[in-house]
């Protein structure tokens, strides 16, 4: 099972892959094309050329998941491009799957200290 927290690690493809290639070629792509462990846990997210479809690849620990969105209209209103990889948050993927318009949007800090408690600052 696929399972998406705040602290999942998630790097988003900038520019197209080949969307014949599969399991194997992705795993690939991250380990020579991007310098990744493709067998970290990190969520890797494809786009095809025309931006007509989305592809995952995420290692569980047992096995690769392997998950493809192909739009039924129209194409991603929206898709990163600085870099080669640029890293994502969940609500960023959440996001990006229902193919919103992210550009203006700022979500919240991913990381932000906790306060000491009473019993810490005595």
């Amino acid at each position: 099972m696929i399972q998406l927290t705040p602290q999942t690690s998630i790097l988003v493809a900038t520019q197209p892959v080949d969307f014949r290639k599969g399991i194997d070629g992705l795993a690939s792509v991250c380990k020579k094309a991007f310098g990744y462990d493709p067998f970290s846990g990190t969520v890797f997210v494809f786009r095809n050329r025309r931006r007509t479809a989305i592809k995952i690849l995420m290692y569980d620990g047992q096995g690769f998941w392997l998950c493809q969105k192909r739009l039924s209209s129209g194409t991603l209103s929206w898709w990163p491009d600085n870099g080669t990889i640029t890293p994502f948050a969940v609500y960023q993927l959440q996001m990006l799957l229902w193919n919103s318009q992210m550009k203006p949007m700022q979500g919240p800090n991913l990381w932000k200290p906790v306060a000491p408690t009473i019993a810490e600052k005595k």
